[in-house]
């Protein structure tokens, strides 16, 4: 079962991937390469925190309209 809800200022792995527009494949990448990191949650259940995500979005929407 995946988890519902993430703590304030934290995204969970679904609301990632909804807010990045990506697959799971996709946000394991970001994640292995460095540019995005875990700020808490489990092992199995990770949250990412909501600014990071904030600018990686930001970014991806400024390399497009480029």
């Amino acid at each position: 079962m995946q988890q519902l809800y993430a703590r304030p200022g934290h995204l969970t792995v679904v609301q990632t991937r909804q807010a990045l527009g990506i697959s799971a494949g996709a946000l394991r990448n970001l994640v292995l390469r460095k540019k995005l990191t875990r700020s808490g949650g489990s092992a199995r259940y990770p949250e990412f925190a909501a600014a990071d995500v904030a600018a990686i979005a930001a970014n991806r929407r400024d390399r497009q309209s480029a």
